[in-house]
Order: structure tokens, then sequence, then C-alpha cells
């Protein structure tokens, strides 16, 4: 690949970014657009109001958007984002410092060390081979190799530093984030799984008896958690009150013409109040707190923070898969489907998953191998004789070697990120937040092998199993193989980043969906029911796989960091706009995805700094090689410091931390306050308000005390504790 196919591309994802970016600074200024690209906000103010009163402006491509994104401060991406915000975006502060350090010491020491690296005529700089300005045109044996060497300390040094300072930082802001938020349900509640099942007594009483009698002390109340078939039940229901509610008072359209079937009135437009439906609505015909739907899990609350922690820490019983314990997440975190799963099939599922994972990764192999065929013209032209001619076109071969084999795996690539929730949904996490987490881990470990390992050689499937087999070669294979495919890599910044930022402002799946909505279903009503979380699964492994990339390339093809670091900037502000505008915040992991962060990019200094060792061996230059280890042995040493001194707080609450809140909540009298609103706080059934959980709540502590109060030999004092109810089937609706 020459200068003039990576101009091709670039001139390509250059065009493509900069009109999305316009028609984006058109489209966010129309009225009917608001809630895709205002959804956030308008969530917030609970405003539906568009104003549709006409104006040039509205038409006219303005960057004020990148303006107001820059001005947003990181107190603001807080309180509106989170912490896991705060983490996604120092983790591109964290990439843009590192390779501006990085294109500085390249552009200006290694790239003219391999611009002239060989005795050579050099042609015109637009006709010169990519090649030209990798290691690769460094003669062997050369002196001026101490040059990548030092790049490489300095580049190495500079990343530990700095993630030294962000670890720091962002593990205070942890600590900040427990002390100062409003009290955390979470923080006083346990979840005790594999409850173990006794004749004659319902898994409610269970675990009243067993917390009262070892925590008594601490205990305060438990909810207990309901299968989940029985949202069938509540749908059907659901489906019988509607038929109960009262026609549409005076003065509001009764009848919607319909779009689809040409009839004039077809559907009929009900009010959506919730006072409509407690009128002909009776919780007492809710019954479920029956034994037969008790399911072997329950929330156990106790009365205070410390409580809690301790109860995690111990086993419970001399059967360690007995009375099962773990912090519970944070209501809204609750996946309550996989509550359902007895707690003995998870390590199975986590094996399944893991051998699924491994097939989709290695079936993947194929769309990898075929575009690796594309950007290697002459074994293509062999294998397909009659395209000789095609492909001898200027045009078609810097299109063919420059952009088309990026965009091809891109689109591939699209298929992985549901896949990977899928399998880690199966995999029976008990949060949203814990299924995406091991989602993002899937997908790093899927892109990571097969776009840059896989990624590096044509040798496809043979290449994989001989990795696999012989792991003590890959830097030897990488040494030889990365020179000369970074025209792939620098191609594939520019399209799956450039490109991915422009179509990430642009929503164009919400677009579309609003777009039908409108003018399909003329439903010209603002709903927030659409909107979607950050999706951090997909984005964090997208930045991590580039500064990898980054990293391995910056000593040997220096020409990809002016690409890569120009992707950081524009994510930068891209993803803050997202963030203030766009996503809404369902739940927070606390910044739990800094340590993925970290020690991904630890994994890429120690692999690049071992490609290194074996292309200074290539290029014969022991000096260089023996330098480079002790490079690789404080890199480690660095990570096991930061593993012993931060990654704890990340796994563990603080114990010092806990104490404290308590005695300040004791103090202030706020803990009678703080146990009232426990008891409502894991309600499975989202009603509209917690006054309308504690009164079911009551219902079921009336008919379970009802069955008790048959049974003779049964003391008043045994009822159950209050109970939750089932989920209503909404938590599957939510899009994260």
């Amino acid at each position: 690949m020459d200068i003039d196919a990576l101009l091709t591309s670039a001139a390509i994802n250059t065009g493509l970014s900069v009109l999305l970016f316009s028609l984006y600074s058109i489209l966010r200024k129309q009225p009917s657009n608001s809630i895709v690209y205002f959804g956030r906000r308008l969530a917030s103010l609970n405003n539906r109001n568009s104003r549709n009163h006409f104006s040039f402006e509205r038409f006219v491509p303005s960057p004020s958007w990148f303006v107001k994104a820059w001005e947003t401060t990181e107190n603001e991406i807080l309180a509106i984002g989170g912490l896991d915000a705060v983490v996604f975006q120092r983790t591109l502060v964290f990439s843009i410092r590192v390779f501006s350090i990085a294109a500085v010491m390249c552009l200006f020491l290694v790239l003219p060390v391999n611009y002239y690296g060989q005795e050579m005529k050099h042609k015109h700089i637009h006709a010169e081979s990519l090649n030209v300005f990798t290691i690769a045109n460094v003669k062997e044996g050369s002196r001026w190799l101490w040059a990548h060497c030092l790049t490489l300390y300095i580049i190495s040094c500079s990343a530990c530093v700095l993630l030294y300072f962000e670890y720091k930082s962002i593990t205070k802001m942890r600590l900040a984030h427990i002390t100062t938020s409003p009290p955390n349900p979470s923080h006083f509640t346990i979840l005790v799984r594999s409850i173990p099942y006794s004749v004659g007594e319902s898994y409610s009483n269970s675990v009243k008896k067993f917390f009262t009698d070892y925590y008594s002390s601490s205990y305060l109340s438990h909810q207990i958690v309901y299968r989940c078939g029985l949202v069938q039940k509540l749908m059907v229901d659901a489906e019988k009150i509607c038929t109960k509610i009262k026609a549409v008072p005076n003065g509001q359209p009764s009848l919607k013409p319909c779009c689809l079937c040409g009839g004039s009135t077809s559907f009929k437009v009900l009010t959506d109040e919730p006072e409509s439906v407690k009128d002909s609505f009776s919780y007492s015909n809710l019954n479920l707190a029956t034994r037969d739907n008790e399911r072997s899990a329950a929330f156990v609350i106790f009365k205070t923070r410390y409580a809690a922690v301790i109860a995690t820490q111990m086993l419970q019983s001399p059967n360690p898969m007995s009375w099962v314990t773990e912090l519970a997440p944070e209501p809204h975190d609750v996946l309550w489907s996989n509550l359902c799963i007895p707690f003995r099939q998870l390590w199975l599922r986590k094996i399944v998953t893991l051998l699924a994972s491994v097939v989709f990764m290695v079936l993947f192999l194929a769309p990898v191998t075929f575009v690796q065929g594309l950007t290697q013209l002459e074994k293509l032209s062999q294998t397909f004789p009659f395209l000789r001619g095609f492909l001898k076109q200027d045009l078609i071969n810097h299109v063919l070697t420059g952009y088309l084999p990026s965009v091809i795996l891109m689109l591939f690539l699209y298929t992985v990120p549901p896949t990977m929730m899928l399998f880690s949904s199966v995999e029976g996490p008990v949060s949203r937040s814990g299924r995406k987490r091991s989602a993002c881990l899937k997908i790093l470990y899927f892109t990571i092998w097969n776009v840059f390992f896989v990624n590096h050689v044509s040798g496809g499937f043979l290449f994989a199993f001989n990795m696999l087999s012989s792991v003590g070669d890959i830097p030897v294979e990488l040494a030889k193989a990365i020179p000369n495919q970074a025209s792939f890599f620098v191609t594939y910044v520019l399209t799956s980043g450039w490109a991915s930022l422009s179509c990430e402002v642009m929503q164009p799946f919400s677009l579309l969906c609003n777009f039908l909505k409108k003018h399909l279903r003329r439903n010209h009503e603002d709903s927030s029911d659409g909107l979607v979380s950050f999706p951090y699964h997909t984005e964090i492994p997208r930045v991590l796989l580039f500064g990898l990339i980054g990293f391995t390339y910056s000593v040997m093809a220096p020409l990809i960091l002016p690409f890569l670091l120009i992707y950081f900037l524009l994510a930068y502000l891209v993803y803050r706009n997202q963030v203030v505008n766009v996503y809404i915040r369902k739940y927070e992991s606390g910044g739990q995805l800094w340590p993925i962060v970290h020690n991904t990019t630890i994994f890429s200094l120690v692999l690049t700094q071992m490609i290194a060792i074996g292309v200074f061996g290539i290029k014969k230059s022991p000096i260089a090689s023996g330098f480079t280890i002790p490079l690789i042995i404080c890199t480690l040493l660095f990570n096991e410091y930061c593993r012993q001194r931060f990654s704890p707080i990340f796994k563990k609450n603080v114990a010092q931390v806990l104490i404290e809140m308590d005695r300040r909540d004791e103090q202030s009298g706020r803990m009678e306050e703080i146990h009232q609103q426990m008891h409502s706080a894991y309600c499975q059934l989202p009603l509209t308000s917690h006054e309308s959980c504690e009164s079911v709540h009551k219902l079921c502590q009336d008919n379970i005390r009802g069955q008790e109060d048959t049974k003779p030999g049964k003391e008043p004092s045994e009822v159950s504790e209050p109970c939750a109810v089932c989920n209503f089937g909404k938590e599957d609706n939510i899009r994260e």
C-alpha cells in the first residue's frame, strides 16, 4: 500500500465524517428529533413541548455542539452520567495525553530514522510505499535503533506515570462517591442464594429463622424472590384491567386514524393517567405470596452497613453451596430474571458460555481471512486470474487496499456485541452492570484476538491454531508481521474510528425509529421509554483496542499516530455530547470499569515491549533487545504495586468508611428513616410509588399470616418478614 491509497482512504473517511457531522448539526435543531438527540435532557426536565416555528438557522450546519461539549466540566459529567461516565472520559483523556507524547517523539525522532534507514533512492512522498516509514526500512545492525529503544522507554514511563495518577484520582472519586451519595440500599443489603429447602417450611421462614438465630443483633428484614413465570399471569391480568378503564373524558380525541390499513378510525386513545387504573384495580387481586412461587433467593437487610459487609465475608454454613451470600446490587441494577436461576447451575453456565465464546471466535476467523485476502492483491489475482485486469486500475487498487477491507471487517464486528451480551445473560449475573461488565470483557478479548492478533498474517485458521499451540512464538511472529500490516491498521483507525464516531453522534437506528413513529404511526408525542443507557460494553473495548494498536505501532510505524490522536480528540468531544444530551443513567457501578482499562493498558505496554525485543532481534541489535528486558520487568512491578495499592478498593468495601457512615447516621437520627426506606427498596413489582409497594407488602404479610394460622403448633412470632412480589416483566423491555 502506498501513500496515495492511504490518502484515498483518509479522504473518503474525512468526507464521510464531515458530511455526517454537518448533517447531525442540522438534524439536532429540528423539533421532531429532540427525543433522539436530547433524550436525556427531555427526560430530566419532563418537557415534551417542541417548538415548530420555522427558522433558517435550523438548516445551517454549525459547530456549536463541539464548543458546548468542550465547555462541559467533569463535575457536570459526574452529576449527569455518574462515576462510570467520568471513568470513560478519563480513559480518553489518558489516551490523548500518552499518545500526544508518543506522537511528538515518534514523528520527530523515529519517523526520520525509518525513512532514511537504508541507502536508497526515494520517490515522491505520495508515491512512496507505507513500508518506507516503518521500522522494516531500517537496515540490520543499524546503530540508529537506539532511537526506537529510547522512544519506547519514554512512552512506557509516561504511560505508567499517567496510569498511576489516574488510578489514584479515580480511587479517591470512588470513595467520595460512596461517602457523599444518599443512603444506598445496596450498602445495607446482601443477596442470599441457594437457601436450603425444608419440608413444611417456606423459604421466607427459613431465611428469617436463620438470620434471627445467627444475626439477631443486626438483622432487620428480608424480601423473598418469586419465580418469574408469574409475569405472564400479570400480563394477562393487565389486559383484563385495560378493558375496565373508563372512557376518555370529553374534550380529548377518542379516535385516531390508522395510516396502515387506510381506515378512518381504527385506534382508540386511552388515558395514561395511573389513577384510572387504580380506581378499578385492587391489590387484593394479587395473591402472589404463596410457597409454590418462592425461589431459593432473598434480599436480607441489615441495620448497619458494616453488618451487611461482615455477613458476606464468611461462609454461612459448613456446606459452601448453601446460604451463599454476596453484596446486593443497587435496586435499579437488579436483573430479576436471573435471580430465579438455581445457584448450582452457575458454574455449568459459565463453562457453556466460555465454550460458545471460543467457538464463535473461531468461526469469526473466516471473515478475517477474507478481509486479509483483500489487502494482498498479488495473492488475490493469483487465486482469481480473471480479476487481474480489473485490479490493475489505480482507483480500484486504492479502494480495495485502502478502504474496503476495514469496512467489511467493521460490518462483521457489528454482530459481536449482541452475541456477547447474550452469552453474558446466559451466565446468570444478578445485576445489569455485572452483565454489561462481563460482555465488555468478552468483546475486549474477542476484538484483541480477531482484529489484532489474527489480522497480522493471512494464514487465518492455520495461523490461529499454530499460535495457540506455540504461545511462546507469538512475539516473534508479531515482530515479523507488524511492520507489514501497518497499512491495514491505519485504514482501520480511519474507518472503524472516525466513521464510527460520526455514526454514533447521528444515532441512525433511533433516528429511523423516531421517523417511522411520527410519520408512519402518526404519533407525535415524545416518550422517554425508548431512551438507553451508555453502551460501555461496546465503546470501552473499542477505545482500548485503539490504544493497543497505538502502543504497538507507535515505534514500529509512527505514521499511524496522527490519525489515532485525531480519533481520541473527536471521541472526547462526541462522547461528552452523548453523555450530556442523549444517554440516561439507569444504574451506577461505582467506577468498576477502570480496573479493566488499567489491566488492558498494562497488557498493551508489555506486549509492545515483547514485540520490540523480537524486532530488535530480527534487526540484529542485541544491545537494544537487552535494554528492553528491564523495561518489561519494571512495567510488571508497577502493575503489581497498583494491584496491591488500588485494586482492592474496587473489589471490597472499606470497613472504616462504612463504620463512619453508620455512626454519622446514628448521631444525626437518620437511621430510623433509612430503615423505613429499606423495607420497600427491593420491591420486585415496579409500581408507581413506594407506597404502592408497601401496600403489597402488607397484603403479603396478611396472606402468609393467614396460611400460618391455619397450621397447628405455630407461634404468632414465626410469621414471615415482608416479601417481594414478582416483577411486572418491565426489566426485559429496558434497553441497555
